[in-house]
């Protein structure tokens, strides 16, 4: 079953590299390659996010999501994304931001398309960290979650979910400490993390507005955006799908914010960045659809526990890096540990309640 869902991974794998010698020769095909490692690493916690979503959508939105949202996802963030910062941040045209992207400069050389990028890091690591952030605020502070990964600290953030605006309070706090440990950055960091919170709730507002509340009537389940109505058995269509499309599509972007950067470490060439975060966006995608249709959220209980405690941990380090420089290989290892810990409390949690289930049926 997962060989048949990466078929088309497969095959958008073989025509990226061929693309990629056309253009550079075995160099660009190594890169690539290097660069389709590095965005499956840094996203497989997306995929799990996505999947608990996508379990609300209808068939007509998960193909919407799998066509235009790949498209979105490919040359939007991969490729247009960085062109979109370099002319903005730089007051450029969009073609003499083509024509710098195509010198391949140096990106510690001033002036060059790889150093611009750079140079608005905090911008788009304080909206990326700050998106991030309240997704993971709103999964730990859940009142109505019966199981709890990481015991006594999940129960005492499900319990201080009482308060009024938690997480809003809390995200708040987070973004004003940031922007005073990093202070010459700190109007940066302040404007870009208030416009990540407020297309945050924005989101989650639409979803609400449109879903009229059904996913709580159905299960009283809150994980996530409002909206997502996780584990509904109502799939959501019209104006409350197209709400979880722009979600998926803003998470999509906040989690390829740390590699499209971390790329300009690797290369500072356009086309072959796109060519390797985009061959990974499809992995991601097909790594999305197999657990959607194997139901491994609803085996490995925990594996969305640990997808979202991966998602915090991103968040931490995006605003981080806004300091010291954070090597990707970090970014991705902790990602996937988070991860494989939460499937190894799967296991053992599945494997204590079938010994219980024998045990009471003896």
């Amino acid at each position: 079953m997962l060989l048949k869902t990466l078929r088309w991974s497969f095959l958008f794998t073989v025509i990226g590299l061929f693309v990629a010698f056309l253009y550079d020769g075995l160099t660009g095909v190594s890169i690539t390659a290097i660069l389709i490692v590095l965005e499956v690493s840094l996203s497989f916690d997306n995929a799990v996010v996505n999947a608990k979503v996508l379990n609300r959508m209808s068939e007509f939105w998960v193909r919407i999501f799998l066509t235009v949202g790949i498209i979105i996802a490919v040359f939007g963030m991969r490729l247009l994304f960085p062109l979109v910062v370099v002319f903005v941040t730089a007051d450029l045209s969009p073609v003499d931001a083509w024509q710098l992207a195509l010198e391949k400069g140096d990106p510690d050389t001033p002036g060059t398309y790889g150093y611009i990028l750079n140079a608005a890091h905090p911008l788009i690591a304080a909206f990326g960290g700050m998106f991030l952030l309240m997704i993971f605020l709103d999964f730990v502070f859940d009142e109505d979650k019966d199981l709890h990964w990481v015991g006594p600290v999940e129960r005492a953030l499900s319990k201080a979910a009482a308060f009024p605006a938690i997480t809003s309070l809390v995200a708040l706090v987070w973004l004003f400490t940031f922007s005073r440990i990093f202070h010459e950055e700190a109007n940066d960091i302040l404007l870009a993390g208030v416009f990540g919170m407020i297309l945050y709730l924005a989101v989650n507002g639409l979803g609400d507005f449109f879903d009229g509340g059904l996913d709580d009537d159905e299960d009283g389940d809150a994980d996530g955006p409002p909206s997502a109505g996780v584990g509904s058995a109502v799939a959501a269509t019209g104006k409350a799908a197209f709400s979880l499309f722009l979600y998926l599509e803003l998470l999509d972007a906040s989690f390829s914010f740390d590699g499209v950067i971390g790329a300009f470490a690797i290369t500072s060439d356009p086309i072959i960045i796109a060519l390797g975060l985009g061959v990974g966006a499809f992995y991601v995608r097909s790594i999305t659809i197999y657990l959607v249709h194997q139901g491994t959220l609803s085996e490995y209980v925990f594996l969305e526990h640990g997808a979202h405690w991966a998602i915090g941990a991103l968040a931490l380090l995006l605003f981080i890096s806004v300091g010291p420089e954070i090597p990707e290989v970090v970014t991705g290892l902790i990602g996937v540990a988070f991860i494989l810990l939460a499937l190894a409390s799967s296991f053992r949690y599945n494997k204590r309640h079938r010994s219980e289930e024998h045990f009471v049926h003896v």
